[in-house]
């Protein structure tokens, strides 16, 4: 028997079907091994030993696999054809070893391009044994990603109190959106002006703009101001004109490769809309199967690539596909070769395509998601291998008399559409000047203006980074690898130190602060040549050019030296460099303001950088005298008074203002409504500075009705409370995965998941309430009144407030609820009682019981501990 190794099940399980009953396939799930989250897990004083630990989820499969293995007598390692793959196989094969199990056994390893029946045959039949210096180049990445996180983070802990993280790859990320909003901060608008003019030559009317004016060429900014502006359109109105130059040029315009990574993750996010995460996710579906005809079958090739090459039987399938579709005039002479521009490509792999052209889009049942990613690989795989789109490039330009005015007209007509037939590249500017259909006129022909439009303009700033596009910058600089963007970027998210605004990175300032720190103290570190370098260097590990250990001795050394000395640092030395850092971001000046760290409340004081458990603030170097503190997210510099509170603007329902405020508790937002008013705390993961009025007002609708259950009619409401997000039927509580879920969950989702937590309650109903008093007007929580062992009480998240005895449970009010609520909480949580002696009698108990006297033996003296390691 033959035990196949594969990382998922749906892979192992597709394979299984396909190799027949001689083998068994078996799924490790992913890793297997990493390293644990503590010191020491790599050792620079060892030479760079490495401890790894054993998964907790894996180690069941592990044990069924290594049974498995007893009884084979070859074993093939057949996980991902890339770096984690075969590191995947090197933790397998290494945990088999040390089980002792591999006793007599053929070991091989296989890899496979697609999970297909002839994909998978034909690996079989070329086995290899695990590439070293692939696994290698991977032991070189984990332990400098592990030595820049657990030597780096701590130092950032100690500090700047309250950053999460930093990371080899994700600060350069972090750093590179940093560097645009400071550029897009420090960006002057410039006012320019445009003129566009009607005009027919003996045609219909076509655009022209003023391309020259006073025999100069006007570039962007040429017409300044709207005086200039007008005194141009004044000069037109007097001029006559005539068509002095139709120029016509014939272009090609070629197809884009096949998919690789990173062009995927960005495609999918200007077409689709889906993050890189999602991408992933959805591909790694397609690629591993999805059931056509009661057979699993894969649709694409591996997705984790950045080669752009593609088999020479796939190119024939494809240009006869092409053949088929659209006729011998859309397949190009010779097949289309394309070659990666980046370095450290592995060329050795297929970009990401269909496994068969036959396999239509229109043809396949498939969720949402995957019908849009496959269509988009489909489409772009055909297109790669077409002839050019032929399209007739058109200048018109009309001119004065002496030539000292010229109006211009460019266009473009598509003579043969060519690839642009199935597909058209994605572009995150999608104004195209040159789109334009011109009409047919002639040199020497009288050229009439019948209308002319001074446009004003203002200068933009360069754009915040999307996925797409920060994705493409990390590639165009060679940081990281394609395969792990989702999870970098997902990680910036998480940890908070950016948010998404229309879809675009906007930094924190806890990012701004992180990035500052190093900057400034490991400047060398956030380089991007210096990341890009060390990129190229791990690549020639893998081809077996440079000794993993080498490059590891060569990082640590000048690393741990900068780390030690910066751990030396004072913090107060630390936060005046990251003053003067991030002075122009946390002290605005406003114009005509001389000085911008003046206290506005005591006037005497400077205000700077102050750390707490909680993170960085800005406080008064007048404290304990001067207390004023704002934090650093939320600061409005035209009102440094009401720094800790921001009006988000105005709830069209109530005509009542809404506030975000920043309290004891932390941020929370608020709409007066009189004597009690309306609040809600932001959830976890929510950023005070991109809060908007919308969100705001979502949050203060909360709890929201999901619906009546159909069983017995009575609602189940959305919320959220101390506990996190949740929905509530009669008494039942089920935590949910995120707050977006609270506005988002349906009826048939929220009865599941009562349904769910009620049969995972032992048999025990839940209880019902005796009154539902609503919610508590602070914390949303809801306020039931329920019978108890001691008496009826009132319950409100995890205080638990006792009714007076006289007092009829049905007939409480909210008022008298919350004031003995309040004062439940006032008394703060209940002590355990602290054990005393007791005063009865040993006998008492035992009383009717016969006595039994031990005879007490004498105490021996206490053996010493050792200490002995």
């Amino acid at each position: 028997m033959t035990v196949v190794i594969v990382e998922s099940p749906a892979k192992a399980k597709t394979i299984n079907k396909y190799l027949g009953k001689d083998y068994t396939v078996l799924a490790s799930f992913g890793h297997v091994r990493d390293l644990p989250s503590k010191d020491g897990s790599v050792r620079p004083d060892e030479d760079f030993a490495m401890t790894w630990e054993i998964t907790d989820k894996a180690s069941k499969r592990l044990s069924d696999i290594a049974t498995a293995v007893k009884s084979a007598n070859r074993v093939i390692l057949a996980t991902d054809p890339d770096r984690e793959g075969e590191a995947i196989s090197w933790h397998v094969l290494e945990i088999l070893k040390s089980k002792k199990v591999l006793k007599d056994k053929i070991i091989e390893r296989v890899t496979f391009n697609a999970i297909t029946p002839q994909a998978v045959r034909d690996a079989m039949n070329a086995p290899r044994q695990i590439d070293m210096e692939l696994v290698e180049a991977y032991l070189a990445r984990r332990a400098l990603d592990y030595l820049v996180g657990f030597t780096l983070s701590p130092v950032l802990w100690r500090k700047l109190p309250g950053a999460r993280s930093a990371g080899r790859v994700q600060s350069v990320a972090l750093k590179l959106i940093v560097d645009r909003e400071v550029e897009i901060e420090a960006f002057k608008t410039q006012e320019y002006w445009s003129i566009l003019t009607e005009i027919t030559a003996k045609s219909p009317p076509f655009t022209t703009r003023l391309h020259t004016f006073e025999g100069k060429k006007l570039d962007k900014l040429g017409l300044k101001t709207q005086d200039e502006a007008l005194a141009a359109k004044a000069a037109i109105e007097k001029s006559q004109f005539s068509i002095i130059n139709v120029e016509k040029k014939p272009a090609r315009r070629n197809p884009q490769p096949p998919f690789t990574t990173s062009t995927l993750q960005q495609e999918a996010a200007r077409k689709c809309g889906f993050a890189a995460a999602r991408t992933m996710q959805t591909a790694q579906k397609l690629y591993e199967g999805v059931d056509i005809g009661g057979e699993t079958v894969g649709l694409i090739t591996y997705m984790r690539t950045d080669g752009v090459s593609l088999s020479s039987e796939a190119i024939n399938e494809i240009r006869a596909t092409i053949k088929d579709r659209f006729g011998p005039a859309y397949v190009p002479d010779s097949a289309r070769l394309y070659k990666a521009k980046s370095k450290n490509a592995q060329e050795a792999h297929e970009a990401i395509r269909p496994t068969s052209m036959a396999l239509k889009p229109e043809n396949l049942r498939l969720d949402p998601d995957q019908a849009k990613l496959y269509e988009l690989i489909y489409r772009r795989t055909l297109a790669s291998q077409m002839e050019a789109a032929r399209v007739e490039k058109t200048v018109i330009d009309a001119g004065s008399l002496d030539q000292a005015i010229i109006l211009r007209a460019t266009g473009q007509v598509i003579s043969f559409d060519g690839y642009l037939a199935v597909y058209e590249e994605g572009r995150d500017d999608e104004k195209d000047e040159d789109a334009n259909t011109l009409p047919t006129v002639y040199e020497g022909t009288e050229a009439k203006v019948e209308d002319i439009r001074p446009n004003q303009h203002f200068t933009e700033p360069p754009p915040r980074f999307s996925e797409a596009s920060l994705v493409k910058k990390l590639e165009e600089l060679g940081i990281g690898r394609p395969s792990t963007y989702a999870s970098i970027l997902s990680t910036l998210r998480d940890r908070q130190y950016v948010r998404m605004d229309k879809n675009r990175f906007v930094p924190e300032s806890q990012g701004r602060l992180v990035t500052a720190f190093l900057e400034r103290f490991f400047s060398k570190y956030v380089e991007y040549d210096f990341t890009a370098e060390l990129e190229e260097r791990l690549d020639l590990v893998s081809d077996g050019s440079l000794n993993w250990k080498h490059l590891l001795s060569d990082f640590w050394r000048d690393f741990h030296k900068t780390t030690l000395e910066i751990a030396d640092h004072r913090v107060s030395v630390i936060l005046d460099h990251l003053n003067d850092a991030l002075a122009h971001h946390i002290f605005p000046t406003k114009e005509g303001q001389d000085e911008a760290r003046a206290c506005p409340k005591c006037a005497a004081g400077q205000l700077s950088l102050k750390t707490s458990r909680s993170g960085a603030f800005i406080g008064c170097s007048n404290y304990p005298e001067c207390n004023y503190t704002r934090s650093l997210g939320v600061h409005d510099p035209d009102n440094p008074e009401e720094s800790r509170e921001k009006e988000l603007g105005t709830d069209p329902e109530t005509g009542l203002n809404v506030w975000l405020k920043i309290g004891r508790f932390g941020p929370y937002v608020e709409r007066n409504d009189g004597e009690k008013p309306k609040r809600s705390s932001l959830p976890k993961g929510w950023s005070p500075s991109g809060l908007d009025l919308e969100a705001a007002l979502k949050l203060l609708a909360l709890p929201r009705l999901v619906g009546n259950h159909p069983e017995d009619a009575k609602p189940i409401k959305a919320g959220l409370g101390r506990f996190g997000p949740f929905i509530e039927h009669c008494g039942t509580y089920v935590n949910l995965a995120s707050a977006e879920e609270v506005f988002e969950i349906g009826l048939n989702r929220a009865v599941t998941l009562l349904a769910e937590k009620r049969a995972g309650g032992r048999g025990k109903p839940a209880q019902e309430p005796l009154k539902d008093l609503g919610l508590h007007p602070q914390s949303n929580e809801p306020i039931h009144i329920l019978s108890g062992r001691y008496g009826a009480y009132i319950k409100c998240g995890a205080i638990n407030a006792t009714l007076p005895k006289d007092k009829e449970p049905r007939t409480v009010t909210l008022e008298e609820a919350l004031t003995l609520i309040e004062a439940k909480e006032a008394q703060g949580p209940s002590k355990k009682p602290t054990k005393k002696a007791s005063t009865k009698r040993p006998a008492t108990k035992a009383a009717s019981k016969k006595t039994v006297t031990k005879k007490t033996a004498a105490k021996k003296p206490a053996a010493k501990k050792s200490t002995k390691a």
